[in-house]
């Protein structure tokens, strides 16, 4: 890369755009810091759960890359407790290379996940397409809200209803409604089969994988303006459904 395409890069970073490198390995913080200021961002850094809270108290952070294997700490605990109190984007890193991580992560929260050993270019790939992507997701509404519009509905989660705009309320199934709920409190996340079932209290066997693409098909039908060109609930190949509608109390 040119010294003029350097400037130009950093440049287009946002200030605001500060990278919190969680890592107990020295080497491996000094590796990433380095990739992330050359690329103009602001780096901070966390060796444990407890600097990277202290982190997320104390500075605007963009977007965390956490290690799932610190040696004391279980990345995916970390993980699972900074998404119960922050949408700040997380991208997973380890040696690791089962499936099964991959998709825990993911499932957990995590936005998204590359393995060690590094290569620069599709570390900063991955966090430029997770930065552009988290910053265009629907805010989550305030989560003592009792009402939440999207579209041309109404979601009353006190009285478990959904009306139209006009008041005429939409009969939903106790399935529909709370895949519809798990939708609205996780706008722009894709949320896996096996989570949706455990939303409606399955459990996690093939047949009720099916049913919940049974259930996303009749809850489109009841909410989408076409249910054969979905704007609300998206289908993502081989990984779920994303909730796409724009969120206002």
């Amino acid at each position: 890369m040119s010294a003029r395409a350097a400037r130009s890069q950093r440049s287009e970073t946002s200030i605001d755009q500060r990278i919190c490198v969680v890592d107990d390995d020295e080497r491996i913080r000094r590796i990433l810091r380095h990739i992330f200021e050359t690329a103009g961002y602001a780096v901070a850094e966390a060796a444990s759960e407890a600097e990277l809270l202290g982190v997320l108290k104390s500075q605007h952070i963009a977007l965390v890359t956490l290690d799932l294997t610190l040696r004391n700490e279980d990345g995916l605990s970390i993980a699972r407790n900074v998404r119960s109190f922050s949408d700040v984007p997380i991208i997973m890193v380890t040696a690791r290379g089962e499936d099964i991580d991959r998709i825990v992560g993911l499932e957990i929260g995590a936005d998204d996940y590359i393995a060690k050993p590094f290569n620069d270019r599709e570390v900063l790939a991955r966090v430029r397409a997770v930065l552009r992507r988290t910053q265009q997701r629907p805010k989550t509404p305030a989560a003592n809200a009792d009402e939440i519009r999207f579209g041309n509905w109404v979601l009353d989660m006190s009285g478990h209803e959904l009306r139209a705009l006009d008041g005429q309320v939409c009969r939903l199934t106790s399935a529909e409604y709370n895949v519809l709920e798990a939708f609205v409190r996780h706008p722009g996340r894709v949320l896996s089969r096996d989570f949706l079932i455990d939303v409606i209290g399955g459990v996690n066997a093939e047949p009720l994988e099916r049913s919940i693409d049974t259930t996303v098909s009749r809850l489109r039908h009841k909410i989408e303006i076409d249910a054969s060109s979905p704007k609300l609930v998206k289908t993502v190949r081989g990984a779920g459904y994303r909730f796409t509608g724009t969120l206002r109390n």
